[in-house]
């Protein structure tokens, strides 16, 4: 995001996708719901793209 959380993280993980989407800071675990439109707004660049693999 462009702005790091006020625990003084910069990293977050994607848990829902959807009209919201919530996601979840990887340094003090706090989880946020935003909508899809200011979740891309803010979004600065993605550091690790989760790889799908078949079951």
């Amino acid at each position: 995001m462009k702005k790091q959380h006020p625990c003084g993280t910069n990293r977050w993980k994607i848990i829902r996708m959807g009209m919201d989407i919530r996601i979840k800071c990887l340094g003090c675990e706090h989880s946020v719901l935003i909508p899809r439109k200011e979740f891309s707004r803010k979004m600065k660049k993605m550091l690790v793209k989760h790889e799908e693999t078949e079951a």
